[in-house]
């Protein structure tokens, strides 16, 4: 009987070590908590962050051990990668959000309107509107799909009333970026300097690559498995990040 213990016990141990390797080098789940990222990203979608993406830092491993302060196998990431980052503030927070600024680059809306050192990023207003949640508020929005510098396009919706029409001018610093949330006026991100601000490069946790599990919570909760059948998105399983 100790025997047998003991072997499911070591079994145990080999089946974390191997999760906590997958999850530090490979893949790790994440669970998107707020409305900041819609309409691409909605609360109760459930996805996959590639750890390899950018290299690895502390932050690619669980509780962020200070054991090196640099990044290795270090690649640059691209503008418009949606990112999971740990925020500046405290270093601690996982947020995830749209990179939109690279280092050197000026950042600035105008009349409501994006511009990249000082060129105005194009974008096209969809024929429609949309509904968008941002916590107990439904904001009525306007739907653009704009095109970053490198090609890159993305949906992103700002309220019809009420959106901000003028930001502070953003200088990003060296070894650092800037992130914006597609729900323009219902995220705190880079535009909140005392909060999130500017994100060093050692901050990035990985890139958003896979949707592998989406939950409507208000229809019902993600533990009440017998009534996944109501909740359960399907159109979003297995849906990649964009």
């Amino acid at each position: 009987m100790k025997k047998k213990i003991l072997e499911n016990i070591k079994t145990l141990l080999y089946a974390l070590v191997i999760a906590l390797f997958i999850r530090s080098f490979f893949f790790q789940p994440f669970y998107i908590p707020s409305s900041s990222m819609e309409p691409n990203l909605l609360v109760g979608d459930r996805l996959f962050v590639s750890k390899y993406s950018y290299g690895y830092s502390r932050h690619s491993f669980p509780f962020s051990p200070k054991i090196y302060n640099g990044r290795i196998f270090e690649k640059t990431p691209e503008r418009g990668d949606i990112i999971v980052f740990k925020t500046p503030a405290d270093n601690r927070t996982d947020y995830i959000k749209r990179l939109i600024g690279l280092p050197g680059d000026v950042v600035q809306i105008i009349d409501g309107n994006l511009l990249l050192n000082n060129t105005l990023i194009p974008r096209n207003k969809l024929e429609i509107s949309l509904n968008i949640n941002c916590g107990s508020e439904i904001l009525e929005t306007d739907v653009f799909e704009e095109t970053l510098p490198n090609g890159v396009k993305y949906t992103a919706v700002y309220r019809s009333e009420g959106t901000m029409k003028n930001s502070d001018i953003f200088f990003v610093p060296e070894n650092h970026y800037f992130f914006m949330g597609d729900n323009r006026d219902c995220s705190k991100d880079s535009r909140f300097l005392s909060s999130v601000g500017y994100v060093n490069f050692n901050n990035l946790v990985g890139k958003a690559q896979l949707i592998f599990f989406s939950n409507n919570k208000k229809k019902h909760s993600f533990l009440k498995f017998w009534k996944w059948n109501k909740s359960i998105r399907t159109d979003r399983l297995l849906k990649r990040v964009h």
